[in-house]
């Protein structure tokens, strides 16, 4: 008998919901706009009740359309984001914070300075504590906390279930749990001010949670994963020496590094965290995070601002009217650096122009340094891991570009398998739901379902040595470029 699968997806500013076959193979896929808002500079909000809505007509259509039984649900999202709601009605009692709010910052560089605990704007237990302090009429009532994972979970069972998974509640997306992810942190609860009543039940990343009843035939809601490590698992990353990068609005590179379990919450040497890729039989597995803060939006840039490119599809054929950017590097960096610097004060840097660049070699330029700073991630996860890797795994939008698919090749000198689908993330979460009920007996069978659609190898006559020797030196001319920003620990 055929397996289907029902993944939710909710991303940034959309949602998705697939229906997936037994070969994670996508039937059908619904998507919806639910773009959050910013009613002021740094703060980025969003209606949670209609996230919710539009979360079940999404499900709702697709099932419908493609007539099928569903066999198990999984959820997927971006992480971070924070609900607070009412237990007794299912109401949320404030708009949900956005990863990206920053009305916390001040909160943030005062946990580091004066209780040494390393905590960042992105991650819940400021917002949260903020939400606390801040809403009016919250005495005597019984609330819950959530990211997306767990306010969807709640969605889809009615109100059955309080819950999340490890990759979900781990301190590196809420900065509530222990370095070993064993139990909430006390000491970071009690400074901000967090009971924890109001948090979520923990359980594996894979497994029968409780009847998804909201939905036709109550299917069984079977994984909950955040959305770097469901594309980990999408593309069979799982095992250490394979790597997975998704090249969206900005980048994530992530890789399993095993059972060991980090023994600080600090980002490593290199500029990497620690993190759980997953939970099965409360077993966690670890793996490795490097970021980039910005990859996609550089060629909206190109489009949007500059007038370079009609479409973000025209970069690839732009750059190709030249055989090389001529010596022309670009650095993205629009907000700032993030692996292996980390710092908030460089800016994005275009050098070696001459009176004979055109637009080609500019376009190309882009592109090469977004492959560039994927190279920076791969050598900070290797240098902060001691893992080595055989090859590199590409998902996300800027993956169908041919040219930055060639220069991640020749950049990493890796090998780049490309995903199938642009979101791993959905096949990922596919992959644990149907693991949840059985449909697959172990995480390993993931890489067993991994069939890229393209493999680039490095090209042998790339001289690689010159070529990161000329990024570093353009990257060291834009850090620091403002330097009270550059000062910031995050």
């Amino acid at each position: 008998m055929s397996v289907h699968l029902l993944v939710v997806d909710v991303g940034t500013t959309a949602l998705r919901a697939a229906v997936v076959d037994g070969d994670l193979g996508i039937v059908d896929i619904e998507q919806r706009s639910h773009p959050p808002s910013s009613p002021f500079d740094g703060l980025v909000e969003f209606d949670a009740a209609a996230l919710a809505e539009v979360t079940l007509d999404a499900c709702r259509t697709v099932v419908e359309r493609t007539g099928v039984a569903v066999d198990a649900v999984g959820i997927t999202n971006q992480r971070a984001s924070t609900v607070l709601w009412d237990r007794s009605t299912g109401e949320p009692v404030a708009p949900g914070l956005g990863w990206q709010d920053l009305r916390t910052v001040t909160e943030c560089i005062v946990a580091n300075a004066e209780h040494d605990l390393s905590i960042a704007p992105n991650q819940s237990i400021t917002k949260l504590s903020w939400l606390l302090s801040e809403t009016d009429g919250l005495a005597g009532r019984d609330l819950c906390f959530g990211t997306i994972d767990s306010w969807i979970a709640w969605t889809l069972t009615d109100g059955a279930v309080h819950v999340s998974d490890a990759t979900n509640t781990s301190t590196t997306t809420t900065g509530m749990r222990t370095a070993d992810g064993s139990d909430w942190s006390d000491e970071r609860l009690d400074l901000f001010g967090i009971d924890r009543a109001i948090l979520p039940r923990v359980v594996d990343s894979a497994g029968v949670i409780a009847p998804a009843t909201a939905l036709d035939g109550a299917p069984p809601l079977a994984a909950l994963v955040g959305d770097q490590q469901a594309s980990l698992v999408g593309q069979g990353c799982v095992r250490p020496g394979v790597a997975k990068i998704t090249l969206g609005t900005g980048g994530m590179l992530d890789l399993v590094t095993g059972a060991d379990p980090p023994t600080v919450v600090r980002r490593s040497p290199a500029g990497t965290y620690a993190l759980p890729t997953w939970s099965i039989g409360g077993e966690l597995t670890w793996g490795a995070e490097a970021i980039m803060l910005s990859a996609g939006t550089n060629v909206e840039w190109l489009r949007d601002d500059l007038g370079l490119i009609e479409t973000v599809d025209d970069s690839h054929e732009v750059a190709q009217r030249c055989d090389s950017s001529e010596g022309v590097v670009f650095v993205p960096a629009p907000i700032g650096i993030g692996t292996p610097r980390w710092d908030y004060g460089a800016r994005s840097a275009l050098v070696g122009l001459t009176r004979g660049t055109e637009r080609s070699h500019v376009v190309r330029a882009v592109l090469e340094g977004v492959a560039h700073r994927a190279a920076d991630l791969v050598e900070a996860a290797a240098a902060d891991t001691g893992v080595e890797l055989s090859a590199l795994r590409l998902d996300g939008g800027m993956s169908r570009n041919p040219t930055v698919v060639r220069a991640l090749a020749d950049a990493t000198g890796l090998r780049v398998e490309v995903s199938p689908t642009v979101e791993g993330t959905t096949r990922g979460a596919a992959f644990l739901a149907g693991l949840g009920i059985g449909n697959w007996s172990d995480v390993s069978a993931a890489a067993e379902l991994w069939e890229p659609v393209e493999v680039v190898e490095p090209d042998p006559e790339h001289d690689r040595e010159a070529s990161r020797a000329r990024w570093a030196d353009a990257l060291d001319r834009s850090v620091r470029w403002h330097p009270e920003l550059s000062e910031l620990e995050l």
